[in-house]
């Protein structure tokens, strides 16, 4: 067990489980730059993997573009430039007598400035269309808070950015993007989430709306996952993306973008799934799927450890590691597989070897059962997809219990003490709305998430919004967040 339990100090056993599990080192000596140990490093390339997997199925190609960018991108679109500013990290000497360059470079906090500059070259006509590119990126932001897979001033994710024809064409892939989150983070990952269009005033720096995944953390709070925007015209014509339709006639092209982001996931894999013993981690994900723990008895030691090799061979479609270590007990072994959230324990002993069994523990359950050896490979099978329906299953009834409704300002105060996300009706979401939303900011320290995307919800006639009694034309949902 951790010394902190994950439902009375969520914020204390989040950080025992990065530590203990090996995720990451805070002890490197620059503020909001993580060291990514071999575990969450494995984690998280498997997460890429099936990201890119989604991107080629859904036509993009993968590029790789400059990590610095010259200032004079930057400034070309006026809203990109005035949102981003304040987090842009700047190289402007270089060498070892410190030359100063003739013009600022800015880190990538995001890529539209780079990316832009080179697709004003490579698009000419309606048959370059749609243009769908997309790379794998560290961006750099200066965050004025940082929390290891939370919010970071270095993160990882990737960023697709693309140019369509028509105005539809552009909105349909904001639908798609929403689909490929549901294909990994759902499907693959068993981590649900709801879709929203973000109110106006939160909309990204640049774009004309955006969408976004949330999640929500066992203490209550969202925390966005993958995120699209809807550009419209305002980069194509601040970077000349222009091209030829097919009478000839200049026309600039309608974009989107899209950036899950693993280094993210990772704070909802270990907050959603994990438990008082640790990770828990789905087959998908996990550096060693199964740990052999021999069970040593004294003049027995060869025999269990060359039984425990035959079922590592047995099941070698699988990534098996044999915990072998002769100074450990088998009790401290459990503990260290449990914390790092190993999906399968097997336990091989003398008595095993005469049965002709191991003894398979899953994680997600703690449930134990012997095995006959010649069913064993057929036995993991069932249970690889039966422990993400678990996390899956677990996961999503967490999430619909901490959806609440509120009906007047009171009772969402008092809901939102309770964390997770309050329904009410509301006023608006385009600008007129952002004074409610300060209110609620200011006083319950909670924002408007949005209203639903993946989900209509109509207003009912005469609703009134719950922050200023005025008529209600949208259903948004309101939590703190990370």
């Amino acid at each position: 067990m951790l010394e902190n339990k994950k439902g009375d100090n969520f914020s204390e056993w989040y950080s025992e489980i990065i530590k203990k599990a090996e995720l990451a080192d805070l002890r490197y000596n620059v503020q909001g730059f993580l060291v990514h140990r071999w575990w969450s490093t494995f984690i998280m390339k498997k997460m890429f993997e099936m990201y890119k997997k989604e991107f080629e199925r859904t036509g993009h190609k993968e590029v790789m573009f400059p990590l610095l960018i010259p200032k004079s991108n930057f400034v070309k679109e006026a809203d990109h430039a005035e949102g981003f500013g304040a987090q842009v990290f700047w190289v402007t000497e270089a060498g070892t007598r410190h030359k100063k360059l003739e013009e600022p470079l800015g880190i990538r906090p995001t890529s539209e400035t780079a990316m832009y500059t080179m697709y004003s070259y490579w698009i000419r006509s309606w048959r370059d269309l749609p243009f769908k590119r997309y790379q794998e990126a560290n961006v750099y932001r200066y965050e004025p808070t940082t929390r290891p897979f939370l919010r970071g001033r270095e993160f990882f994710f990737l960023e697709a950015h693309n140019v369509f024809e028509t105005k539809e064409e552009a909105e349909a892939q904001i639908l798609e993007d929403m689909e490929m989150s549901k294909n990994v983070l759902y499907k693959e990952l068993g981590m649900p989430f709801l879709g929203f269009k973000r109110p106006q005033w939160d909309k990204f720096a640049g774009s004309v709306y955006t969408c976004a995944a949330d999640t929500l953390s066992p203490d209550g709070r969202a925390l966005q996952q993958p995120s699209s925007h809807f550009y419209g015209q305002n980069f194509s014509k601040a970077f000349g993306i222009k091209f030829k339709d097919e009478k000839k006639k200049d026309k600039y092209g309608w974009q989107t973008t899209y950036g899950p982001a693993p280094w993210r996931f990772m704070a909802s894999i270990i907050s959603i799934h994990g438990d008082n013993k640790g990770l828990i981690l789905p087959f998908s994900l996990a550096p060693y799927q199964i740990v052999i723990i021999p069970i040593f008895f004294k003049g027995k030691e060869k025999g269990v450890l060359k039984e425990c090799k035959k079922v590592a061979k047995l099941l070698k479609k699988y990534r098996v590691h044999i915990d072998d270590r002769p100074e450990y007990t088998a009790g401290s072994k459990y503990h260290d597989w449990e914390i790092k959230g190993v999906p399968v324990r097997i336990e091989i002993g003398p008595q095993d070897i005469k049965k002709k069994q191991a003894v398979v523990v899953r994680r997600d359950t703690s449930k134990k059962h012997a095995i006959k050896q010649k069913d064993l490979l057929k036995h993991i099978k069932k249970l690889e997809k039966e422990i993400l329906d678990t996390l899956r299953t677990r996961a999503e009834k967490n999430l619909k219990q901490n959806i609440r409704s509120a009906n007047t300002y009171s009772e969402l105060k008092n809901k939102i003490r309770k964390g997770g996300f309050i329904k009410v009706n509301f006023c608006s979401i385009d600008l007129n709305g952002e004074k409610c939303a300060e209110k609620i900011k200011e006083e319950l320290q909670a924002e408007v998430r949005g209203e639903r995307i993946d989900k209509r919800e109509k207003i009912k006639p005469g609703s009134k919004c719950v922050i200023c009694g005025k008529k209600a034309s949208h259903v948004v949902y309101i939590a703190k967040q990370y």
